[in-house]
């Protein structure tokens, strides 16, 4: 039987605690898998009137979850408002995501979901990591060289193979290694929590039209064309470079199962064009399942019940769905 899912709430102040509570409130109807909340319930308290339950412990939570928000409580963020954030948040925030990690570790949890966070916030209390992902990483014993931010939604997989790198600094941190590194793992995530038993992987070229067989820029011929060959010896079903610009309409998404792509923007952007409301982020390459709402804090509209669950609906049910094709493996 899979064990309930944790669901780290994020910061107090910004819209997860509220997405969480609607995704529970709209559990039955979106046939969502049991799961259970870490943070603070006054951060709950503030934003809904629905019922919530304190669990004694985690194993508590399946029982808990169909009449009331199983929570397991982090105590004292300081005051929590709606919209502003403050320190005392940020350290609740990471206390609760260091639980989440904790118990999906050990298999208390069947995996993990992630509310959003603010980084300044968190770099203010001395966090080092650049985000969530690399905290969660380490704390598996995983590389982060080993482990890939995978986007997805209904419409359309991406992988960018270099993330939060400045653009003009991107042909630099391309190397053929880190692109077979990435492949590689993403097609065994594909193979071991998404059931594809051959995945198929189309990668996007770094210049326009691909480089123009050189004309507009070497990096297809230099390291990206000898990445994909050599991941072909290697028995994946792989293609490309391809030019981007003729990657993301629906009769391309249909050759692929992933789309693997040279830098942030050139994956998130047809992505987020897709299935904004639906996009989750899924970390691939660690011994536990993790899942992310794809979007922010937004605390320009925390505590105003217009934040839409849908994206903390499709994470909570990817993570559940990972988690099924675990266990029956």
């Amino acid at each position: 039987m899979v064990k309930p899912l944790a669901v780290a709430l994020g910061d107090p102040a910004g819209i997860g605690p509220e997405i969480v509570a609607a995704a529970w409130a709209m559990r039955r109807q979106m046939n969502l898998p049991p799961f259970f909340a870490i943070g603070d319930r006054r951060s709950l308290a503030a934003v809904w009137d629905g019922p919530v339950q304190t669990l004694g412990g985690p194993a508590d939570a399946a029982a808990a979850f169909d009449e009331a928000l199983p929570l397991v409580q982090v105590d004292d963020p300081g005051e929590i408002v709606p919209g502003d954030p403050n320190l005392a948040g940020a350290r609740c925030a990471l206390d609760s995501l260091e639980i989440a990690v904790g118990l999906a570790r050990t298999g208390t949890a069947a995996g993990l979901i992630t509310g959003p966070v603010s980084k300044a916030q968190l770099y203010a209390i001395g966090f080092t990591y650049p985000g969530q992902t690399e905290f969660i990483a380490e704390r598996c014993g995983v590389s982060t060289g080993n482990v890939v931010m995978m986007l997805a939604g209904p419409s359309l997989r991406t992988v960018p193979v270099t993330i939060h790198t400045a653009l003009a600094d991107v042909p630099r941190a391309l190397t053929t290694e880190l692109i077979m590194t990435r492949a590689r793992v993403t097609a065994r995530g594909l193979q071991r929590d998404f059931g594809i038993a051959q995945p198929r992987l189309s990668v996007a070229g770094l210049n326009p039209h691909a480089g123009e067989g050189g004309t507009l820029g070497r990096e297809e011929l230099d390291i990206i064309a000898p990445a994909i060959e050599a991941l072909r010896l290697e028995g994946l079903d792989i293609t490309g470079p391809h030019s981007a610009d003729t990657m993301f309409h629906a009769e391309a998404r249909a050759r692929y199962d992933v789309a693997l792509c040279m830098y942030h923007d050139q994956a998130l952007i047809p992505m987020k064009t897709l299935d904004f409301n639906d996009g989750v982020n899924v970390t691939l390459g660690l011994p536990i399942i993790r899942t992310s709402p794809d979007h922010g804090t937004a605390f320009n509209i925390a505590g105003k019940s217009i934040a839409s669950p849908d994206a903390m609906i499709a994470a909570i049910r990817m993570a559940g769905a990972c988690a099924a094709r675990r266990c029956a493996g």
